[in-house]
């Protein structure tokens, strides 16, 4: 490429080659404010950072000619910044990388650089920059914190040197490849980068809005440094997770208790089990007996390198829908029952259409949307629900002893802990009814639908969610995409929420699990909203599982409650008349679920389906429970293949789609 330097303008245009320099250039980059600095990536390159974020990365013939051109770049960009020259002449983020080693640079003193080819030179421009990144990028005070980004760009080098190094390394010996500490070393320098990236950018926000009063929030993203970069796109080459890359197809990863934590929380109700197109016998359900306690994942040498491994090969931001986890993370049960079980108190939530008026029933909503999450959980335990195949259903209910739904305020017997054991025997005279069904609509994306109903209450829940997974370095985000929306029919009245987000964090010791993000309930009849917001640990110091919320009347701006605690805690609640009441969710009777027996339920029913994955894990035999997982992963990959072949999309048994969500087929309003 031929490169040409206007000392006058400031402006570096390159072409591509010296004879169409008479042409419109290819690219240009203003060095008003720019940073230039020595890279270490490759021998002789240099790195042109320009004030609006982009960057040019070119490399010299020599050292000699990398230090002439460093100095005149350099002495170009500062003659142009002290003039205060803002002229940006491109508004597009670009990186164009010079990558071949086989490239000759030549300079003249007029400024111009030639890019002569001794080989096979190819210039890459890869857009890795959003048009909004570009914008906050410009926003930037260019001169701030140069040096640090000089010295980011240089350990970038370094540590792609290092990744290179380690798996150039042969897969066996006394040093390989696979090596725990080369393995931890490898993720653990990348999450580095990261988390030094991330603070470079509050850095540079902070200096920004101090020096020009500038109060609009900026996101995260990394403004002066591109971030490392993946050198392991490929496939796993690590032979020992060939069975583990193959065992999963779309790993939905809604990955720890927490992803489903979050969705069941707001679909904690969303399930109903008689339906036209199967027979669901109510007398054929039992009380669940399985215990759902899980073992903390452990540090074990075998399964850490695994994970190590697993996460060498992972780019910061990759979406994980379709990554393959190690089989010893999974839980015993499938994402669907994992939100039938935000179900356990359902005596609260029946108690939201016992409200007198709009103000107690969205308070009751919120009280009941903030204990779901604790018993769907054990603890902060990190492992992962099944991910459920496509067609997989979950169908349960529950006998609520009707002396345990009150009206606001005087539920408190459901905050004071009773026998559980004596409910469970109830007869059904005085019980309501609450149903439950659950379906996995969706493969890609990943999409699940809940309904849930008491038809003496007049109330029902549907709602549907897309998990989307991200790797974050050292931890995992999962993100829960969808809506749900109660529906009280005696009081006209439907009220939309949206779920959390939930992070797995210490993926490398003792995983644990936390929810965060904001969560909006609202009800357009009334006026009325609430919102609530999980609050994430802070980096140094704070509380865990942290929650607060709000519920305000619209159309007067009044706050009506407050609430504030830990999700699996102790919550308070404060009241506009200046009342209060606190609940503590550990102490909350839980009512169990009723489910048929595995024998009477149908194949692609979530507990029959996973029932020999289930059992191995319960043996302990990983490798029994890989190989059945894998299975039913490659059964669910031959059927979708035989309904591309014949053209024939899936068709859900219960759920059907409206607009940008699903609905379930007999709702409780049409009947």
């Amino acid at each position: 490429r031929y490169f040409v330097l206007d000392f006058e303008t400031g402006i570096l245009q390159y072409f591509v080659n010296e004879q169409s320099k008479s042409q419109k250039p290819r690219g240009t980059l203003s060095l008003a404010g720019a940073i230039i600095s020595p890279s270490d990536e490759v021998p002789h390159m240099l790195v042109v950072y320009s004030a609006n974020g982009e960057m040019y990365k070119l490399r010299a013939a020599d050292a000699k000619e990398k230090q002439y051109w460093i100095t005149q770049l350099r002495s170009c960009a500062k003659h142009h910044k002290e003039g205060n020259s803002k002229s940006i002449s491109s508004s597009r983020s670009r990186s164009s990388s010079l990558l071949p080693p086989g490239t000759v640079n030549s300079a003249s003193p007029s400024g111009q650089k030639h890019m002569n080819q001794s080989g096979p030179t190819v210039v890459t421009i890869t857009h890795h920059k959003s048009p909004a990144a570009a914008r906050r990028a410009k926003s930037q005070r260019s001169g701030q914190l140069h040096e640090v980004r000089e010295i980011m760009s240089q350990v970038e080098g370094q540590q792609k040197n290092l990744v290179q190094a380690i798996e150039a390394l042969p897969s066996s010996g006394p040093l390989s490849a696979l090596d725990q500490d080369l393995l931890l070393l490898k993720a653990t320098s990348a999450a580095t980068l990261s988390c030094l990236g991330e603070c470079l950018t509050l850095l540079q926000q902070s200096m920004h809005q101090v020096g020009q009063h500038h109060n609009r929030t900026l996101s995260s993203g990394i403004l002066g440094w591109p971030g490392p970069k993946s050198h392991s796109t490929e496939q796993l080459r690590n032979g020992a997770l060939s069975s583990l890359s193959s065992a999963s197809a779309n790993i939905t990863w809604a990955i720890v208790p927490s992803a489903a934590q979050d969705a069941q929380a707001l679909q904690p109700n969303t399930e109903v089990s008689v339906l036209a197109s199967e027979l669901i016998l109510v007398e054929d359900e039992m009380t669940d007996t399985e215990d759902n306690e899980e073992e903390d994942l452990g540090v074990m040498d075998d399964q850490r390198s695994v994970i190590l491994h697993l996460i060498s090969q992972l780019k910061l931001g990759m979406d994980l829908t379709r990554v393959v986890l190690p089989t010893f993370i999974l839980e015993k049960r499938s994402l669907l029952e994992m939100y039938a079980n935000f179900m356990a108190h359902p005596d609260l939530f029946l108690s939201i259409a016992a409200g007198a008026t709009p103000e107690e029933r969205i308070i009751c909503f919120v009280e009941y949307y903030l204990t779901a999450f604790h018993e769907g959980r054990k603890g902060a335990v990190a492992k992962k629900p099944y991910n459920p195949v496509i067609g997989e259903t979950f169908h349960c209910s529950w006998d609520v002893p009707k002396d345990r739904v009150k009206a606001f305020r005087t539920n408190g017997a459901s905050t004071v802990s009773k026998d559980p054991t004596k409910e469970f025997g109830q007869e059904q005279s005085t019980c309501y009814k609450l149903r439950f069904v659950a379906e996995q609509v969706s493969h890609h994306p990943p999409v699940s639908c809940f309904y849930c109903e008491c038809k003496e209450k007049k109330m029902c829940v549907n709602a549907h969610v897309w998990t989307k997974s991200k790797f974050m370095g050292m931890s995992i985000g999962v993100s829960m995409v969808g809506e749900g929306v109660l529906y009280l029919m005696e009081h006209e009245e439907e009220y939309v929420f949206t779920l959390p987000s939930a992070y797995a964090r210490s993926i490398l010791t003792i995983p644990w699990v936390e929810l965060g993000g904001k969560v909006n309930i609202s009800c357009a009849r009334t006026g009325y909203s609430a919102t609530v917001t999980f609050h994430t640990k802070p980096f140094y110091g704070g509380k865990v599982h942290r929650v607060t919320a709000e519920v305000k009347h619209n159309p007067t701006n009044t706050i009506v409650c407050k609430a504030q605690g830990e999700w699996n805690g102790t919550l308070e609640f404060t009241y506009s008349n200046g009342e209060t009441k606190v609940i503590d969710t550990n102490r909350l009777p839980v009512i169990r679920k009723k489910i048929r027996p595995v024998a009477k339920q149908g194949p692609l029913e979530s507990r029959r389906l996973w029932q020999h994955v289930t059992h191995s894990l319960k043996e302990g035999n990983i490798d029994a429970a890989t190989e059945h997982k894998h299975r039913l992963e490659e059964r669910q990959r031959a059927e979708e293949r035989q309904r591309v072949a014949l053209t024939t999309p899936w068709k859900p048994k219960y759920f059907a789609k409206e607009g940008d969500g699903w609905l379930y087929l007999n709702p409780l309003w049409k009947t």
